[in-house]
């Protein structure tokens, strides 16, 4: 450790109230505390880890030049402001204040929804949920062949990759999305909650619009199935795509949460 140490926590300390303030929340003797600002010694690795997690930097930033330590707090500064103006986010805020814990629901699942593009098919879909920095956040991969056929070895795909949120709601999951690599579409998925101690399949409905020419918004049921909170991706992609509702990887159980007889397909259209 350098002897910037004891500079850059100085002007890390003058963000709050006092030093003793600092010591308090570290649970740090003060008197020790000194001795690093002073440079009289040097925290251990723990303590190191401890400070550098408190202020959010890493421990090998805090041994920077003083200059070059003051301009990178100054520029995450800024960030953190920018951030906390930003009117989206506070829009976003109380969602994520209010919504529930998704913990028990992160993992890897397969998502099976009537095509919104190709009617009478089966859309089987990758998706991936897990929690960052509080936030639940989600991935969802699909694959479809351009000529719009469900045969088995077709080599030309169109491939659609979705991120979003997820919020839980009173007794609903909200999830919302957009696709990433085109940019030119968003769809909403609305989700039963599982109340079994062991999650298997979750029911639910999906809005969005169909990759066809006319872009038409529409609504299907669909069915997620829990995979495992770590999987074989590649085993686990080679499965993405159209299937006909006939076909054995639909099982009888799906084909039957996806009904929504006498609607033709199972899917609705809004003209």
């Amino acid at each position: 450790m350098s002897d910037n140490l004891g500079e850059n926590l100085k002007l890390l300390c003058s963000h709050y109230r006092s030093i003793s303030e600092v010591c308090r929340k570290l649970a740090i003797n003060r008197a020790q505390f000194n001795k690093y600002l002073s440079g009289q010694s040097h925290p251990t690795a723990y303590n190191l880890k401890r400070i550098g997690d408190f202020f959010g930097v890493e421990d090998y930033e805090l041994a920077l030049p003083t200059e070059q330590f003051a301009r990178l707090i100054g520029v995450r500064q800024s960030e953190s402001l920018a951030r906390a103006n930003d009117p989206l986010l506070s829009l976003l805020q109380p969602l994520r204040e209010h919504s529930g814990n998704l913990s028990r629901y992160c993992g890897y699942y397969f998502e099976y929804s009537n095509c919104m593009s190709v009617p009478g098919t089966v859309l089987l879909s990758l998706v991936h949920l897990w929690e960052e920095d509080g936030n639940f956040l989600f991935e969802r991969q699909e694959r479809q062949e351009r000529s719009s056929s469900p045969d088995v070895g077709a080599e030309d795909w169109v491939r659609c990759r979705y991120l979003g949120a997820a919020f839980q709601l009173q007794d609903r999951l909200f999830l919302v999305d957009y696709e990433s690599l085109t940019l030119n579409e968003m769809s909403q998925t609305i989700l039963i909650p599982s109340y079994k101690s062991r999650i298997t399949r979750l029911n639910g409905l999906k809005t969005g619009v169909s990759s066809g020419d006319r872009r038409n918004p529409a609504c299907t049921r669909v069915v997620w199935e829990f995979l495992g909170p770590e999987i074989n991706r590649v085993a686990a992609y080679r499965q993405v795509k159209l299937y006909r509702p006939d076909d054995p990887r639909i099982d009888d159980d799906v084909r039957q949460r996806l009904d929504v007889a006498p609607l033709k397909n199972g899917l609705f259209e809004i003209e």
